[in-house]
């Protein structure tokens, strides 16, 4: 097959199926619940690291200024942000659900949150095991937060399930009362759903899917070939001008997320970065694979500040600098192009899986600490590399080698861009002068 023949079947076969995936109303609301609680992630990750900070002369500090129990401070943040990981998303996955549907979204996901709070089983004391109400609770909460929001889409449409309200009544009220019928059917189904399971099974939902599912899941997704898999589908959606990320995001969030809960937890506890258990993570992919973004495209700006002189790739490197640095890779990716320009194709596709190969096995060999730590995607390198590891600077050592390596790799393939343009360029304005000097004969 040719490189046009290629280009038009990915782009009328490939392209379609993959917009369709990336708009599908379930998996954006599953993205965009992630998005909403990311706030509290980012900072009850960032209490962690500071609370271990390991630097001795800063605990020193922390403690000679604000006491023995400092941390206590950092703890009771964690508690409100990724102990209850999956009762947040649950909450806002059905919320962007319903709202997609035009249906009252806070009461989807009140309902949600409750049917969730159903499913989880309970300590001896009656309290709810907290186990489950963080990272490993979230097959369960995403799973619960898709059907009872669609549920309740159901029945909240059901004049049959709706209490009439005489006029006047604020609507806040009708909405509510609207509710407490699908509320009342949706919490039923789920409790007898959960007696159903811890007769059949003995034990309750959460463990039976953890055991069954999301454990040997987050084993496979620790390793090179899952991370290799990721990187690759999500460099060629962008190449084809798909926010791979966005698409993809409901999938890495949900297999990522519990990982890096666990290396911060067992942190937390005072366990070196070195020993916690997972290599691959979210922040493994933003701190040492997407440096300005998807495809390393930071690297790409060096490249072209030092071997390129056309003024267009000049002047887009210019313009994109600022944003790269902050991982914001649309003016590259677009401006370029990288979009559909063959030339880019093999490196915007082969350096992040490079960068991904060569972060792992730097990790795996212990040269650089696990990541321990859930950052802004903004955080520039340098600084994401030394703060994700723990503190370390062979963090930072790992970013600028990728960099490093990034760059040599695009040096080539954008003096290869530039030729091409300035010859097609060349071509243009002989076109031009021809067409003219043709005009000038026959007039």
């Amino acid at each position: 097959m040719s490189q046009n023949g290629f280009m038009q079947f990915i782009d009328t076969k490939v392209m379609p199926v993959a917009g369709r995936i990336g708009s599908q109303r379930h998996l954006v609301a599953i993205r965009d619940g992630f998005v909403a609680i990311m706030p509290l992630i980012i900072i009850g990750s960032l209490a962690v690291l500071i609370n271990n900070f390991p630097i001795p002369e800063f605990q020193d500090f922390m403690t000679a200024v604000f006491g023995e129990n400092w941390k206590s401070v950092g703890g009771v943040i964690w508690n409100g942000s990724f102990a209850i990981l999956s009762l947040l998303v649950v909450a806002a996955i059905a919320y962007h659900l319903a709202e997609s549907y035009e249906a009252d979204g806070l009461s989807a996901a009140l309902i949600s949150a409750g049917t969730f709070v159903v499913l989880t089983p309970v300590t001896e004391d009656f309290g709810l095991a907290m186990t489950w109400l963080g990272a490993q609770g979230l097959f369960v909460a995403v799973i619960t937060a898709l059907i009872s929001a669609e549920l309740f889409r159901l029945f909240y449409n059901s004049d049959k399930l709706k209490i009439k309200m005489p006029e006047g009544v604020p609507t806040g009220v009708t909405k509510s009362f609207n509710a407490l019928l699908p509320a009342a059917v949706i919490l039923t189904l789920a409790g007898f759903f959960n007696a159903f399971v811890v007769n059949v099974t003995g034990v309750s939902i959460h463990e039976w899917v953890y055991a069954t599912i999301q454990e040997p899941l987050q084993g496979f997704s620790n390793t090179i070939g899952s991370a290799i898999v990721f990187v690759f589908l999500n460099q060629v959606l962008w190449f084809f001008g798909l926010h791979g990320t966005n698409i993809l995001g409901p999938i890495m969030e949900s297999i990522y997320l519990p990982l890096i809960e666990e290396n911060q937890a067992l942190f937390a506890s005072g366990v070196s970065a070195h020993e916690v258990p997972y290599i691959v993570t979210k922040p493994f992919f933003d701190a040492y694979v997407f440096m300005g973004g998807s495809g390393a495209t930071l690297a790409l700006i060096f490249a072209i500040f030092l071997v390129v002189k056309a003024k267009h790739y000049r002047t887009v490197g210019k313009l994109s600098l600022a944003p790269g640095a902050f991982n914001i890779n649309e003016p590259m990716i677009f401006g370029l192009p990288v979009v559909l320009n063959p030339v880019m194709f093999v490196p915007f596709i082969i350096i992040p899986l490079l960068m991904t190969a060569n972060a792992y096995f730097a990790i795996y060999f212990g040269l650089v600490p696990k990541t321990v730590a859930i950052l802004p995607w903004t955080t520039p390198p340098i600084i994401s590399g030394y703060l994700v590891s723990g503190g370390s600077f062979t963090g930072v050592v790992l970013q600028l080698v990728n960099l490093t390596m990034a760059t040599l790799i695009y040096i080539p393939f954008i003096k290869l861009a530039e030729r091409a343009s300035i010859k097609k360029l060349e071509e243009q304005k002989a076109a031009q002068v021809t067409s003219d000097a043709q005009g000038w004969r026959d007039a």
